[in-house]
C-alpha cells in the first residue's frame, strides 16, 4: 500500500503530498461552532468530514492533536462587515437570560449531536471566552508592528498597510483592489481608516453585557482574532493543517492569515483544507436563510420538508457518500438511498461472522484494500472507497451463497479489514432503533406473529397468513419466507403522511 497522503490545500489550489511538520505528529485545527442555536444538517458536514480526517491520520499512525474551538463571544451578525449584534448576546436578550446560559444550553445540544453522529471528541476544545488575555496580547502586537491602529476605544486591522508587505487575499484568490470596489461603507464605519478594515478589539456599547476590561476600552474581541490566538497557543507558531466550511474561507480564513501573519512575521498554516456546502433547492442551507433542518429534526422527522426520520448513522452515511470538496444537495431520496445502502453494508458486516471457510479462496482481498486505501490516501475520496466497500459486499454475498469460497486467513483478514474502514475510519456503527426494553417487546410480539401466521397457513388459512403479513408490513416489519424458516426485519417507520 502506498502510504502518500495527498490533501487539496486550498492556499496553493492543487492536491499536496502531506509532510507533516514534526515526523509522526500532526496539528489540526478546525473552526467549531457559533453556540447561539441548535445544529443543523449543513453544520453535521464539516465536523463529520474532519472527524474522518482526524480517524484516517489516526490509523496512518500519526499522534494526532486536534484543536476544534467553541465560538462563544465576538460574532457579529453580519460576518462579512463585522457589524450588527453578536449573536449570543442578540439570543440572550431575545430568551430574556444571560448570555452564557445561552452558550451552555446549545453547547450540550451540540456536543449530544456530536455523540450521536459518532463524531469523535477533539483533543482539546477552548473556548473564546476563556482566552480573553491570550487574543488582547496579540492585539497588542499587532499594533506595535504597525498592522493595527485604535480608534474611539475600538482596535482596527489595516489592511491597506499589510497588503503593502505581504498578500492580503491570497486564500481566497480576491485582490485588494476588488475588495475595496465590493466593499460598501456603512454607517458607524466611519472610525476606520478603511471599510474593509475588520475589528480586533469592539468597544462595548452600554447594553453590551458581554464586555471584558483592556487598556483601549471595555469591550470584545473580534470574531476572527480566536482562532488565531487559541490555534498558535496550542499547537505553535506553525502547525500542520487548518480546516473548515469554504464558506468560512473569506473573510474569517483570510482574516486569520492576516492577523496571525502580522502578530508573528510568518504565516501559520501549512495545509489549507475547506469542506463544501449543503444545499437546499440549490442554495446554501444555513441558519441565516431560515432554510435549515436541525439534527434533531432529522432524527424524530419533525419537519415539514421530511417525509420520515432518519436515523444519525443514515445522515453520517448520507455525508461520506459525498466527497467533501463537492456540494450535497438535500433530498428525501437522497438519504433513503443512503439509509438503504448504509443497511446492505451492515448486513455485510454481520454476514462476515457466519461464513464457513475453504481451504483456498477464490476471491482478490489485497486488492480490494489497496483501492479502498487509495481513495482515501487521494484527499479522503471516501465516495470512491464507500463504492469499493460494496465490491466487496458482493464478494461477501457470494461467499455466503457459495458461488465463491473463503479460506481461514483470508477471511480474519477481511474482517480485520472491514472493522478498520466501516467501523474505526468511516466512523459508522450498528444502531438500535429502540432501547433494550422495547427491543424486546418487539422481538416478541413479531416472533409470536410469526408463530401464528404459520399456524394459519399450516392450517390453510391464507386469509390470515396474508393479513398478519399485510399489517405487519404496513407498520414496518417486513417478512421473507426462506427455506430455513422465516426471516424478519424493520425498516424505517413511515411518516404520518405516508400513512394518511
Amino acid at each position: 500500500m502506498n502510504n502518500d497522503f495527498i490533501i487539496y490545500n486550498t492556499l496553493s489550489r492543487t492536491k499536496e503530498v502531506f509532510k507533516p511538520l514534526v515526523k509522526g505528529k500532526v496539528g489540526l485545527y478546525v473552526c467549531g461552532p457559533t453556540v447561539y442555536s441548535d445544529s443543523h444538517l449543513g453544520h453535521a458536514r464539516p465536523f463529520i468530514t474532519f472527524d474522518l480526517l482526524f480517524r484516517y491520520l489516526t490509523f496512518l499512525g500519526y499522534k494526532v492533536r486536534y484543536v476544534r474551538n467553541i465560538t462563544d463571544v465576538g460574532h457579529l451578525e453580519d460576518e462579512v462587515e463585522g457589524t450588527g449584534e453578536d449573536r449570543i448576546t442578540k439570543k440572550a436578550r431575545l430568551e430574556q437570560i444571560e448570555p452564557m446560559e445561552v452558550v451552555q444550553k446549545y453547547m450540550n445540544s451540540f456536543h449530544q449531536n456530536m455523540e450521536q453522529l459518532n463524531v469523535l471528541p477533539p483533543s482539546i476544545e477552548p473556548r473564546a471566552s476563556g482566552h480573553i488575555i491570550e487574543q488582547q496580547l496579540m492585539i497588542e502586537s499587532i499594533v506595535k508592528k504597525g498592522f493595527g491602529y485604535e480608534a474611539n476605544g475600538s482596535v482596527y486591522f489595516d489592511v491597506e498597510k499589510y497588503n503593502q508587505q505581504y498578500k492580503y487575499g491570497k486564500l481566497s484568490g480576491r485582490n485588494l483592489d476588488d475588495i475595496k470596489t465590493n466593499t460598501r461603507q456603512l454607517d458607524r464605519q466611519g472610525e476606520k481608516k478603511n471599510s474593509f478594515d475588520f475589528a480586533l478589539w469592539k468597544k462595548a456599547s452600554p447594553e453590551h453585557i458581554m464586555r471584558w476590561p483592556s487598556k483601549w476600552s471595555d469591550g470584545f474581541p473580534g470574531w476572527h482574532l480566536e482562532c488565531s490566538a487559541m490555534s498558535t497557543k496550542y499547537l505553535g507558531e506553525q502547525f500542520d493543517i487548518h480546516g473548515g466550511g469554504m464558506d468560512l474561507t473569506f473573510p474569517h480564513h483570510e482574516c486569520e492569515i492576516a492577523q496571525s501573519t502580522a502578530c508573528l512575521g510568518h504565516e501559520t498554516v501549512r495545509y489549507w483544507m475547506h469542506n463544501n456546502m449543503i444545499t437546499i433547492d440549490g442554495q446554501k442551507m444555513a441558519r441565516s436563510l431560515g432554510n435549515f433542518i436541525t439534527l434533531q429534526e432529522l432524527f424524530s422527522g419533525n419537519h415539514k420538508l421530511l417525509k420520515q426520520a432518519f436515523s444519525p448513522m443514515t445522515i453520517r452515511f448520507f455525508i461520506l457518500q459525498a466527497h467533501y470538496r463537492s456540494t450535497i444537495d438535500f433530498s428525501n431520496e437522497a438519504l433513503q438511498a443512503s439509509e438503504k445502502g448504509l443497511e446492505r453494508l451492515m448486513n455485510a458486516v454481520k454476514t462476515l461472522d457466519d461464513i464457513s471457510v475453504s481451504e483456498n479462496s477464490t476471491i482478490d482481498i489485497s486488492s480490494l484494500k489497496e483501492k479502498c486505501f487509495a481513495a482515501l490516501n487521494d484527499d479522503l475520496n471516501s465516495p470512491i472507497a464507500i463504492a469499493h466497500l460494496f465490491d466487496g459486499v458482493k464478494m461477501i454475498n457470494s461467499v455466503k451463497a457459495e458461488t465463491e469460497k473463503i479460506s481461514a486467513k483470508d477471511l480474519a483478514e477481511l474482517k480485520s479489514f472491514y472493522h478498520s474502514m466501516v467501523f474505526n475510519i468511516l466512523g459508522l456503527k450498528q444502531e438500535q432503533a429502540t432501547d433494550s426494553g422495547e427491543s424486546e417487546i418487539l422481538v416478541g410480539t413479531v416472533e409470536l406473529l410469526i408463530k401464528l401466521r404459520s399456524e394459519a397457513k399450516a392450517n390453510k388459512d391464507w386469509a390470515t397468513s396474508d393479513k398478519i403479513r399485510n399489517e405487519l408490513n404496513t407498520i414496518g416489519i417486513e417478512l421473507k419466507d426462506t427455506k430455513d424458516g422465516v426471516e424478519w426485519k424493520a425498516s424505517p417507520r413511515p411518516s404520518p403522511k405516508e400513512r394518511e
